[in-house]
This record gives C-alpha cells, sequence and structure tokens, in this order.
C-alpha cells in the first residue's frame, strides 16, 4: 500500500483528502474506493508473482498500480472513455508496464487475454456474468460485488481445478452498478 502513492491516481482538488479512508469523486459520478477496502480486496485475491488478472472498472488506475505491485500483468478495462485515458496516462507516469487498459464493458471481460488467474470487479452485477466465469482459470479466484443496489455483497468465486465455482459471501457493500449486457461489448477510443 505504501508503494503506491493514491495521491497520484485522484483528481487534483481531491488531493488533499487522498489518504482518508473514504471513497472520494473521480469525475463521471465515479468514485476511487477507500484504501481499505482496496487493501482488502487486493489481500482477498491471493495474488502471486506470475498472476494474469483482469480488473473490471480502472477509474483512474489505483487498483490496477495496487493489482501491478504485486503480479505479473494486468489487463484492465473501463467503460468511460477519459476516465481510461486518465488512468493511461497516471499508470504511465508512475513507471507501471505491466498493466494495459481497454475501454470497453467490464461485462465481458477481455476476451483476447484470457483465462486469467485472477479477476477483479470494482462495480456490482446483480449476479455474476457468465463471460467472466468463462474467462477464469481452473484454480483461478474472483472478487466481485453481487446484488441489487440496496443488498450488495463482496464475494469471492473460487473456481476449482474440473470448473465448478464455490462463492462465499465476505461483506455487504455499496458499489456502482455494472454496466450490463446491452451495453456495446468496446467502444472504439
Amino acid at each position: 500500500m505504501a508503494k503506491v502513492p493514491r495521491h497520484e491516481f485522484v483528481p487534483l482538488e481531491v488531493q488533499p483528502y487522498a489518504y482518508l479512508n473514504r471513497p472520494l469523486p473521480i469525475g463521471f459520478d465515479k468514485t476511487i474506493s477507500p484504501p481499505l477496502m482496496v487493501a482488502v480486496m487486493t489481500d482477498l485475491l491471493e495474488l502471486k508473482p506470475n498472476d494474469v488478472v483482469l480488473e473490471n472498472g480502472t477509474g483512474l488506475g489505483y487498483q490496477a498500480a495496487m493489482l501491478a505491485e504485486l503480479a505479473g500483468s494486468v489487463y484492465t478495462v473501463e467503460i468511460i472513455d477519459e476516465l481510461a485515458q486518465r488512468a493511461v496516462q497516471r499508470l504511465k507516469r508512475e513507471g507501471y508496464t505491466n498493466v494495459e487498459v481497454r475501454v470497453g464493458n467490464g461485462y465481458f471481460g477481455w476476451p483476447e487475454h484470457a483465462p486469467f488467474d485472477k479477476v477483479i470487479v470494482t462495480a456490482a452485477p446483480d449476479l455474476i456474468p457468465a463471460p467472466l466465469i468463462n474467462q477464469l482459470k481452473a484454480g483461478g479466484r474472483m472478487l466481485i460485488p453481487v446484488g441489487l443496489p440496496d443488498a450488495q455483497h463482496l464475494v469471492v468465486a473460487d473456481k476449482d481445478v474440473n470448473g465448478k465455482v464455490r462463492t462465499k459471501e465476505i461483506t455487504q457493500v455499496l458499489s456502482s452498478l455494472l454496466e450490463g449486457p446491452d451495453e456495446p461489448v468496446f467502444r472504439a477510443s
């Protein structure tokens, strides 16, 4: 946590609050998660140095930077083009070379780089999207907030070597909603 300068991944006007344990606005009605939630989610992924990770919901790139410190490769999808471009700039400025950012609908993952050892989702669908389960390696782990807006839970989903998925609710959360399958898969950037 100490290696990634959180203040570099928030807008200038909220930088004085970057290290408070609370969500902060990053534009487009989106927020950066509190540092404690980022730490908990990162820890629950049980990352290994060679892991290939899919992140859905890049925002300004803070979680991607955290993942990049612990994993081999990070592929991150952001639906809002301007946030994705700002994340690319921030990640590049901070020297992260093992992160690739794509503008698109995270519901569909990033099939060209699948399967992934780990998947982390920062926005909540009603149910775990089938494309994300399909892109998770056997033996892989996904962390995702799931549920209706007033009843979301952070869920760990482990896929065993036979492809069977077991889920475990960790805690109640309040996340923005993941765009559904009716939104475009990828947008021109």
